[in-house]
């Protein structure tokens, strides 16, 4: 064994790792145990883990392996102090990732992945976020990070400085350890490719598989992925774009005749119910994290009773589903009916910031104002740079606001009642011009700030999800008080639909209730106090939407008007949750999991998933949705006929 001491400072690197991604995994287990327990084989975490954490390990392991093995003493001893750097970097990286994974989970029911690396680049909001909602745990990982590296380096020389060796022996034992360090970092020698996140999978509930790997591998597979993000063929699986276009079609609900251009696939005239001279105005009233759970109308938690009110008033969608579990996903579904695609959403991508659908863009053409309003900073997420190149001439965002003249600024910016105000506003300064606009809510967002005296509480502390809830109904109430004694009112067709759930987690591959969220449509002609039951997604809320406002018009959106769709057609909805997607026709849904085949399930309800045969064409249906998004991104086919 003397003869292999000059590893040491490798076996003392796996080791430490080993016992920081193990503790952590066990820490987690007892805190999600009452999840993790109810799923069967749950002990599978603990050898998965160990499997995963090896793979990193090694990997990490092999440059200093290599120069400790190929280098004489004399020349090691003159890096000695690279070693102890690159371990000891690496190690506080595992530590660092594991110390930050509870509160992930708790936020978005999954291990840090890159939803964590896109949040670093909002530092001012996220980072106050953190501090006024996770405070405590901030203290507690500074401490445990500063207590690590102060022994890490008192202890470095003996744990990680390179030991002296005949040079002969190292030379001799080098291929039986690059062999070890080979197999442990692909995990198998039968498996034509390496072991990956997906081997981690071995229930349907995807918080417990993601306990199975380690934090510092969900994020750097992630940021590894990227390059892979809109090949939808490679992770997904293989279709003709032909074939992917034609399944797609046939959910729209377009005659073959509306289709207007061979060049961009699903391009047709979507004919309103009732032509008029003077189109109604829209107004969307996007609301950040109001899943019907909260909805006192949708058998939710009694915090809005002023949303509740307003359903008397119009047409309220009792069975819509959100694509996706971000804003962007919210506002790419409600704005431009794009389908949830592997990539980023649109949103955030290069080759849709000018030259892409939206609603804005098509309103535009036809004489519309066009604005953005929103209490906060319109660079957050890309959206001023997103807006401004499809069609938003007018973007009014937390420095446009009057200080002197608002009710409370926050974190975020200012709060739902100076939005509504500033909105309100601004929709009576248009005169006789018909107008499109987006209003953003804000203060449904954690840390949940919101000014004093608004509501009556529904938590005793202030400061929590179901007052902001309550607090963000307010204000649409107030919007609604103060626009129905404008002569706008009578014009406008309003929608005050949620971009996402507050918190989408949950046993299942995809837990489809935390995808339910409320629209309500108000506005002339609108049915009032009859509900739409039938099962819909919220791409299909813009094209109903353009229905409603009186003028036929050419869009590319692939989503139904639900005013138009036949009695007889079964509902459907598209969900994605991280990188899986659920395709779901009535209570069938197809689940695609990168690198996985297929699988479907039967819903009983929305939280009770049956696994039962996969149904081929469904599940081609299902791959063909999320080929037809990948393509129409990366060919730029997505755009009215007039764009170049």
């Amino acid at each position: 064994m003397k003869k292999l001491s000059f590893l040491k400072p490798i076996l003392n690197f796996l080791l430490i790792g080993l016992i920081i991604t193990t503790l952590s995994r066990i820490f987690l287990f007892f805190v999600f145990r009452n999840r993790v327990v109810a799923t069967e084989d749950f002990w599978m975490i603990f050898p998965i883990g160990l499997r995963m954490d090896l793979i990193v390990l090694c990997y990490l392991s092999f440059l200093p392996t290599l120069l400790i093995c190929i280098l004489p003493d004399k020349a090691l001893f003159k890096i000695r102090k690279f070693f102890s750097f690159y371990f000891i970097l690496f190690l506080f990286l595992f530590l660092f990732m594991e110390l930050a994974t509870r509160d992930f989970i708790n936020e978005y029911d999954t291990r840090p992945n890159k939803l964590f690396v896109d949040y670093l680049l909002y530092p001012k909001e996220v980072g106050t976020t953190l501090l006024k909602g996770y405070l405590w745990s901030i203290i507690a990982t500074i401490v445990v990070l500063a207590i690590g590296l102060y022994y890490s380096f008192k202890f470095a020389p003996r744990l990680f400085y390179p030991r002296a060796a005949v040079y002969k022996n190292k030379l001799v034992a080098f291929p039986l350890v690059a062999f070890l360090l080979f197999f442990g970092a692909r995990s198998s020698l039968t498996s034509k490719r390496p072991i990956n996140a997906s081997n981690a999978i071995f229930s349907t509930d995807q918080l417990t598989n993601s306990l199975g790997l380690n934090s510092l591998y969900t994020v750097g597979f992630a940021i590894y992925s990227i390059k892979n993000e809109g090949n939808a063929a490679k992770m997904y699986g293989k279709m003709d774009e032909k074939e992917a276009y034609a399944r797609v079609k046939k959910y729209m609900n377009v005659s073959e005749s509306d289709f207007t251009n061979p060049d961009l696939p699903f391009s047709h005239v979507q004919k309103t119910d009732s032509l008029r001279e003077r189109p109604y105005n829209l107004v969307i009233f996007l609301q950040e994290s109001l899943g019907a759970e909260y909805v006192g109308s949708l058998g939710g938690k009694p915090l809005t009773p002023e949303f509740d009110k307003l359903t008397k008033e119009g047409m309220l969608f009792t069975n819509l589903y959100c694509t996706g579990t971000r804003s962007v996903r919210g506002i790419e579904a409600v704005v431009t009916g794009f389908l949830p695609s592997p990539s980023e959403s649109v949103v955030k991508l290069s080759n849709s910031q000018t030259g892409f659908f939206t609603l804005a863009e098509a309103l535009k053409e036809k004489g519309y104002d066009t604005s953005f309003i929103y209490g906060g900073m319109a660079n957050f997420d890309n959206m001023a740079s997103f807006f401004n190149g499809n069609g938003f001439e007018n973007i009014i965002d937390e420095s446009d606001f009057d200080a002197s003249k608002t009710a409370f600024h926050g974190t975020w910016g200012y709060s739902d009642e100076d939005l509504v105000v500033k909105a309100n506003e601004y929709f009576k300064s248009q005169g006789n011009k018909p107008f499109f606009s987006l209003m953003f809510s804000t203060s449904n967002h954690e840390p949940f700030e919101f000014p004093d005296g608004r509501i009556q509480l529904y938590d005793k502390k202030k400061q929590t999800v179901n007052n902001a809830m309550k607090y963000a109904d307010f204000s649409i109430g107030k919007f609604f008080e103060m626009a129905k004694k404008e002569a706008y009112f009578k014009n406008t067709i309003f929608i005050v639909i949620a971009d996402h759930n507050t918190r989408t987690y949950g046993k299942n591959l995809v837990p489809v209730n935390k995808f339910h969220i409320p629209a309500l449509i108000i506005g002339p002609n609108v049915p009032k106090g009859k509900p739409y039951e039938k099962l819909s997604s919220q791409i299909d809320i813009p094209p109903t939407l353009l229905n409603l406002i009186g003028m036929n018009i050419e869009t590319p959106m692939p989503g139904r008007d639900l005013f138009k769709l036949p009695e007889t057609t079964i509902g459907r909805s598209i969900m994605q949750f991280h990188d899986t997607n659920a395709f779901r026709v009535g209570n069938q849904v197809v689940i695609l999991q990168p690198f996985k085949d297929p699988v479907q399930f039967e819903l009983k309800n929305d939280t009770t998933m049956v696994p039962v045969k996969l149904d081929p064409e469904m599940a081609k249906d299902a791959l063909a949705h999320v080929i037809a998004a990948s393509n129409l991104y990366k060919e730029r086919k997505y755009k009215l006929k007039a764009q170049k």
